[in-house]
């Protein structure tokens, strides 16, 4: 009996502590006060001159876990040389809504949604298609050719 009680108690800490584990690693901070970060990298853009990439999810979304995993992965290197990245949880479509249409609702078809500001908070680009709405379907190199093709059609800052 003693065996078993100690098989659940192992199972039940492990169980727990993954849940720890994986509610650290969540791409968006659920806790986060948005409006503040995006002000804080407009002023770190200015300085190290880069743009603002604002990318709108939730952790629930399949397509939004998957993007910011290729954000992390080829397409580390552009982002990090070109962009400061403000991560926007949009829970269930019931947070950060009035920031979502502050730069023209990128999330109306969708997330994640992305949108490419100047460090004086000018919009350079939007999603308002769905573009990255099947991020998981779009591999590495698509997330990678996106931000590419995005950062090349638009005005370098000054």
């Amino acid at each position: 009996m003693k065996k078993i009680y100690l098989y659940v108690v192992t199972l039940t800490a492990l169980f727990i502590s993954s849940i720890a584990f994986a509610a650290t690693n969540l791409p968006y901070d659920e806790t986060a006060d948005s409006a503040v970060n995006i002000q804080t990298a407009l002023i770190q853009a200015k300085a190290n001159k880069k743009n603002v990439l604002l990318i709108f999810g939730a952790n629930w979304c399949k397509d939004c876990v998957e993007l910011d995993r290729s954000l992390k992965g080829k397409s580390a290197s552009l982002i990090d040389k070109k962009f400061v990245v403000v991560k926007i949880d949009i829970g269930q479509f019931d947070k950060n809504l009035n920031i979502a249409n502050d730069y023209g609702n990128p999330i109306k078809m969708g997330i994640p949604a992305a949108v490419l500001l100047k460090p004086d908070n000018t919009v350079l680009y939007a999603t308002h298609g769905g573009e990255l709405a099947n991020a998981r379907h779009m591999s590495e190199q698509g997330v990678y050719d996106f931000f590419n093709t995005i950062t090349a059609q638009r005005k370098p800052i000054e």
